[in-house]
C-alpha cells in the first residue's frame, strides 16, 4: 500500500473512531457531509446529544425530549440517532412511530439517505442495505438489522426493535478497533430502540378521544414492541396537553422517564428571560408569539402544557404533619361532608375533618363509585373512625335515604351521640365552586400524603379546570360545601385530636 493510501486509510480509522466514540462529532459529521453546511451547535443540542449518548451506553432506557418544533429534535433523535446506532452495530434494530404515516415515511427515509452516503459508506462500510429491502416503511441491513416506520395509530407487526438479551461472555468483538471502543465506553452491541416523534398532532391534543387512543395504543401495543426489557424507548415531543402521552406516563411510570424539558425562554443568573436558540428566535420574538397566542405558546414553546383557562386550585395546598403541625386551639368540632353520587358517572365523596376557628384539617376521604350498598357501610365505619361530632350529608336524589342507613348503621356501631344533618342544595354546583375556589385553598389542610392516599380524589382535585366543562366535579362540590358551613355548628371537644392524625 503507497504511502497516500496508507493516510486515507489511517483518516478513514480516525473519522471513524470519532464519529463512534462522540454522538455529537457523529451528528457534525455527516450534517456538513449531507448538506454542504456546518451545523450549528447550540447548547440545547449539546443537552440533547449528551442525553442520548447515555441511551447509547445503556445508561437510560426511558428517555423524554421535550422541545418546540424546528429546533433539531428529527434530525438529532431520530435521523442522525438511528443511523448512528447503526454505525455501531448494523444489526441493531429500530421501531420509529410518528402521528402520520407521511412523517415517519420522511424521517425513515432520512435515515436511509446518510447510511447509503458515499461518506457514510466509506467509513462503514458493513453498514450494508439489503437490496430486496428498498420499502421505506421496513427496510434491512444485511447484517438483520433495519428500521420499521409507521404512524403511532398503525400496525407494528414482524418487527421487534432492540436486540434478544444476550450473556456478555457470548459476544464477540470482531476487531482491535471494537476492542478499543468498548474499553473507552462505547456500546458497538448497541441493540436499537423504539423512538417515538410526535405521536399526536397539535390539532387533536385537545381531544379526549384522540389523546386516550394514542395513550391506551402505547400500553396496549407500543411498548410490548421492544425484543428486551433493556431495549431504550425515547420520546421527542413539543408538550400539547397535561394529558398528552408525555404527562399520561408520568403519571403512571412515576420515577421511570429521564425528562430533558427544554423551555424557549430561559432565565439567566440574574433572573432575566433569555432565548433558548436566539439563532431561531430572539427573545423579542418570542415575547410577541406568546402575546399573540399565550395557550400554544405555553404548550409548545414553553413545556408547560397546562389547560387554556388555568387549574381553578392554582396555588399549592396547605398541609399538616400530624398533631403536632397544629395551632393551640381552644375548641373544635369533628365534621362529616358527604355528596352522594347524584349520575351513574359521579364520585360519593365523603370527607372527615376537625374544623378549628381559622382552618379546617382534613382526617379521613371515602371517593368512589361503588352502589349504596358499598358507600353506606363505608361511610359508617369511615365516621366511626374519625368519632366525629357532626355529619352533614347532601339529601339530594336519595341522598336523605343514605343518610338514615348510614346513621343507623353508625347507631348499631355504638355510636349514639354523633348527629346526622342532612339537607338540600339548590345553588348551582359550578357557579358554588368556582366562587369558593380561593375560600376553599385558603381554609382547608390536607394531610402532607393526601395524593398518595386518595389518588383519584386528588387528581380529580388538582385538575380541576378555572374555565370550561369538568368531567367530574364532585371532590370540588365537597370541599366547596365544607368552607359553606364554615364557623356555623357549635365546638366540640378537642381532646382526642392526636389519634385523629397519626
Amino acid at each position: 500500500m503507497s504511502p497516500e493510501e496508507l493516510e486515507i486509510e489511517k483518516r478513514k480509522k480516525l473519522t471513524r473512531l470519532a464519529t463512534q466514540g462522540k454522538f455529537i462529532d457523529y451528528v457534525r459529521y455527516f450534517f456538513k457531509e449531507m448538506y454542504g453546511r456546518k451545523f450549528v451547535v447550540n447548547r440545547h443540542h449539546d443537552q440533547i446529544c449528551e442525553l442520548l449518548a447515555r441511551v447509547l451506553k445503556g445508561e437510560v432506557t426511558k428517555a423524554m425530549i421535550n422541545i418546540a418544533p424546528r429546533y433539531a429534535k428529527t434530525e438529532l433523535a431520530v435521523k442522525n440517532f438511528i443511523s448512528h446506532g447503526l454505525a455501531l452495530n448494523p444489526s441493531a434494530k429500530f421501531i420509529h412511530l410518528s402521528y402520520s404515516d407521511d412523517l415517519a415515511l420522511d424521517n425513515s427515509e432520512g435515515v436511509k439517505a446518510i447510511v447509503e452516503h458515499e461518506k457514510f459508506q466509506e467509513i462503514f462500510p458493513e453498514v450494508v442495505i439489503k437490496k430486496d429491502s428498498r420499502s421505506k416503511k421496513k427496510w434491512y441491513t444485511t447484517e438483520g438489522g433495519g428500521v420499521y416506520a409507521t404512524s403511532a395509530a398503525g400496525q407494528v407487526t414482524g418487527f421487534g426493535a432492540g436486540q434478544v438479551d444476550r450473556d456478555e461472555d457470548d459476544v464477540e468483538l470482531t476487531s482491535e478497533l471494537d476492542s478499543f471502543l468498548v474499553d473507552t465506553g462505547i456500546n458497538v452491541h448497541f441493540g436499537g430502540a423504539l423512538i417515538i416523534d410526535d405521536p399526536i398532532k397539535p390539532e387533536d391534543a385537545d381531544s379526549e378521544t384522540r389523546r386516550e387512543r394514542v395513550n391506551n395504543r402505547y400500553d396496549s401495543t407500543i411498548k410490548n414492541r421492544v425484543n428486551s426489557r433493556k431495549t431504550p424507548i425515547i420520546i421527542i415531543m413539543q408538550r400539547l396537553h397535561e394529558h398528552d402521552l408525555c404527562g399520561y406516563l408520568l403519571e403512571n411510570e412515576p420515577g421511570e422517564w429521564e425528562v430533558l424539558s427544554l423551555p424557549c425562554i430561559e432565565f439567566d443568573e440574574n433572573g432575566e428571560e433569555k432565548a433558548l436558540w436566539p439563532m431561531k428566535h430572539t427573545l423579542e420574538e418570542l415575547k410577541k408569539m406568546r402575546d399573540e397566542n399565550p395557550m400554544v405558546f405555553e404548550r409548545q414553546y414553553m413545556q408547560n402544557p397546562t389547560p387554556a383557562g388555568g387549574y381553578l386550585y392554582g396555588k399549592p395546598w396547605k398541609l399538616h404533619h400530624g398533631i403536632d403541625s397544629l395551632p393551640i386551639v381552644n375548641w373544635s368540632i369533628r365534621k362529616n361532608y358527604t355528596d352522594t353520587a347524584d349520575l351513574g358517572t359521579d364520585y360519593l365523596c365523603s370527607i372527615d375533618y376537625l374544623e378549628t376557628k381559622t382552618a379546617m384539617y382534613v382526617l379521613d376521604v371515602s371517593y368512589t363509585q361503588a352502589g349504596m350498598e358499598i358507600t353506606e357501610p363505608m361511610v359508617a365505619k369511615q365516621v366511626l373512625r374519625s368519632q366525629l361530632d357532626l355529619v352533614r350529608i347532601e339529601s339530594n336524589n336519595g341522598g336523605r335515604g343514605f343518610a338514615r342507613n348510614v346513621e343507623a348503621q353508625v347507631r348499631l356501631g355504638g355510636n349514639k351521640q354523633m348527629r346526622f344533618e342532612w339537607f338540600h342544595q339548590s345553588q348551582n354546583k359550578h357557579v358554588r365552586i368556582f366562587t369558593n375556589g380561593a375560600t376553599v385553598q385558603n381554609l382547608i389542610v390536607f394531610p402532607h400524603d393526601w395524593q398518595a392516599r386518595w389518588p383519584k380524589f386528588a387528581k380529580h382535585v388538582r385538575e380541576y379546570m378555572a374555565a370550561g366543562d369538568n368531567a367530574h366535579d364532585d371532590a370540588p362540590d365537597a370541599l366547596t360545601g365544607m368552607v359553606e358551613y364554615f364557623g356555623k355548628d357549635q365546638p366540640g371537644s378537642i381532646q382526642r385530636l392526636g389519634q385523629f392524625l397519626k
